[in-house]
């Protein structure tokens, strides 16, 4: 990772294609541009990687600034991963989210990375999806 890999946390001046382009090959799947600009937007939090001008990673979070927190699309470009950048987003995440309760999103696999930071597997969570045949497929849950 380069000495000068920067976060912000405002959605001003965020290239949006770049961002969906970040996302698909984090690869946590395919949004489009501006779906993906008004998620960030309509969100409590956001973080934002760069190396320099570049644009590498991206997150998100909803929060009810008291009790709870969830955690969304915390996603880099693979290049950047494994080299301790994950963590400084999640680490800057949680500080400025301040919940005592904080849910993420996982991608399948990665389960282990978020558990260093005191996450746990949810026994009762539930959810429902656009399309659960696709999230059924991807690993996110069972039929």
């Amino acid at each position: 990772m380069n000495a000068g890999t920067t976060l912000t946390f405002e959605t001003d001046g965020i290239d949006w294609v770049k961002a969906a382009a970040i996302f698909e090959l984090a690869p946590l799947g395919t949004r489009e541009p501006d779906v993906l600009r008004k998620t960030f937007e309509n969100s409590d939090l956001t973080c934002f990687a760069w190396d320099g001008e570049t644009l590498v990673g991206i997150a998100r979070a909803l929060s009810d600034h008291t009790v709870h927190s969830v955690i969304y699309d915390l996603c880099m470009l693979p290049e950047y991963q494994g080299q301790g950048l994950g963590t400084r987003m999640m680490e800057a995440m949680l500080e400025r989210l301040g919940t005592p309760g904080v849910v993420l999103w996982s991608v399948p696999g990665k389960e282990s990375f978020y558990a260093r930071f005191g996450f746990k597997p949810m026994l009762t969570a539930m959810a429902r999806f656009e399309d659960p045949e696709r999230s059924a497929a991807g690993g996110y849950i069972s039929l």
